[in-house]
């Protein structure tokens, strides 16, 4: 089994930063899918972000791309998102998701609990 915990959200203004972190524990594999998603409320889940490795190949939605930015750090078993400028419509439930197997569309089998995202305007 894999665990992952999500860390770093919280409440931020209009135009602020946060960097969200994905810590994994248990299980390691020599090749991973991570993805960042959210999910506000009332919507569906989106994907963010994601990146495989190794290989490096990477997917950011276009609608983030500038603002948001997808990194890994494979000496700590963590990936993070950097969200800058950020905006209200980007409150919401943030999840990080892993799997050995898919692509970077998922599906993905390992899900962390998720961190709250607050933009206030």
């Amino acid at each position: 089994q894999v665990q992952l915990a999500e860390s770093g959200g919280g409440l931020v203004q209009a135009g602020g930063s946060l960097r969200l972190s994905c810590a994994a524990s248990g299980r390691t594999f020599r090749s991973v899918v991570t993805g960042w998603f959210r999910q506000a409320p009332g919507k569906e889940r989106e994907l963010v972000a994601a990146i495989w490795w190794p290989g490096g190949s990477s997917y950011v939605a276009n609608s983030k791309k500038g603002r948001f930015a997808f990194s890994r750090d494979n000496a700590k078993n963590s990936v993070y998102l950097q969200m800058n400028s950020l905006k209200p419509e980007d409150t919401a439930v943030y999840y990080c998701a892993a799997d050995p197997s898919s692509g970077l569309g998922g599906p993905y089998r390992y899900w962390g609990q998720g961190t709250q995202v607050t933009v206030s305007s």
